[in-house]
């Protein structure tokens, strides 16, 4: 299957084909976005019962602590795997990058699902856990960036709001998906003791296999317009030496995101541990209320975005820091007196350890040339 990206009408009337041909190029692009969140949610979603296997330790919150210090890190290699993967968009290509992204995914993810735990090489385990980890981060940085790049690329400028929510749309999707595989294990395949044991390793096995699906569709996916035409014009530079040419949009890229990226690595990530350590929310119910919240965000994301092609982005902007403001501060605030606080975790457990956040963007006003390592750097 091939995509071809067309330019846009000049009047308003619908051409059924131009449309067809752009939710071709959208699933293509897309659904390797959607595998390699899922590689990198299945962490979390399994990490109550794979946990054990890699950091013996009695204490279950010592354990999920060493765990999500692995998941932290693997944000500090977003921002070099942003530069790198950016820097092979802009000079050769989008689809190249967005390949080669997705089989360095299946790399991290076959390598989890194949290391022996800490009872058989010991401190070794961790260790290739937090490599595959590291991998995986070099991964997802190059992954976020082309594919924010593509998708804005696609799309025409009356709809570019619609068209770019996909990339979310997906990312969600990713994290929906290793949940749904967690519930299909818990509830119908395995007993918690096998998933302990072994059934871990499956949904590793599964996003490997998901990966090298998406890294052979992405091979048959044209290059779009934009980067064909810049190309002829200019040399592409993809370095850092020309992102800096536009420190003012850098910055306030970084500053419009920030706000939101920590709030969704809170509520998608960091609030599956939380629910079960310190609210007290049994594994099921976890899983349940985590599910819920992902698919009413899922369908929020193309509403959103379709919003902000007819009134703009700025009201959607101050809308989410008013709104998120007074939905998260004021129930933290009047919370029942006898919910866990973190006194109630032992003294050698209460250190800060949450994941470290990462700033999205769709910094599409730069040049072709320096597009996607704008976009790479400057939400990593």
């Amino acid at each position: 299957m091939t995509v071809e990206v067309v330019k846009p009408m000049p009047d308003d009337h619908v051409d059924l084909a131009d449309v067809e041909r752009r939710i071709k190029a959208i699933f293509i692009g897309s659904v390797g976005n959607l595998v390699e969140w899922y590689d990198f949610y299945a962490y979390t979603a399994f990490a109550l019962y794979f946990a054990p296997a890699f950091f013996p330790n009695s204490d279950p919150v010592v354990q999920q602590l060493n765990a999500a210090v692995l998941f932290a890190a693997t944000f500090l290699m977003r921002p070099l795997g942003g530069w790198l993967f950016g820097y092979i968009a802009d000079r050769y290509g989008r689809r190249l990058s967005l390949t080669l992204s997705v089989v360095c995914m299946c790399f991290g993810s076959l390598i989890i699902a194949v290391t022996p735990t800490y009872a058989s090489i010991g401190i070794a385990a961790p260790a290739i856990l937090a490599l595959a980890r590291i991998i995986e981060g070099l991964s997802l940085g190059g992954e976020y960036g082309a594919s924010a790049t593509y998708l804005s690329e696609v799309a025409d400028a009356r709809h570019r709001g619609f068209y770019s929510s996909f990339q979310y749309v997906t990312l969600i999707g990713g994290q929906l998906t290793a949940i749904i595989v967690l519930l299909l294990l818990q509830k119908v395949f395995l007993t918690p003791e096998e998933l302990k044991d072994w059934g871990w390793r499956i949904p590793f096995v599964i996003g490997a296999l998901l990966a090298i699906f998406a890294a052979v569709m992405r091979r048959k996916l044209h290059e779009t317009e934009a980067f064909e035409e810049a190309r002829k014009i200019s040399k592409p530079t993809g370095s850092i030496r020309g992102l800096l040419k536009y420190p003012r949009e850098l910055l306030l890229v970084v500053g419009l995101t920030a706000g939101g990226t920590a709030a969704f690595y809170t509520f998608t990530t960091y609030m599956q541990t939380f629910v079960k350590l310190s609210v007290g929310l049994t594994e099921d119910q976890t899983t349940f209320v985590i599910f819920g919240s992902l698919i009413f965000a899922t369908l929020l994301q193309p509403i959103y975005g379709a919003l902000s092609d007819r009134i703009g982005r700025k009201p959607l902007l101050i809308f989410f820091g008013v709104a998120g403001t007074l939905a998260t501060i004021p129930p933290n605030c009047f919370r029942p007196k006898s919910a866990p606080s973190v006194s109630a975790f032992p003294t050698r457990s209460r250190y800060p350890c949450s994941a470290a956040l990462r700033l999205r963007s769709r910094c599409i006003s730069r040049p072709s040339g320096t597009r996607t390592g704008s976009i790479t750097i400057s939400a990593a």
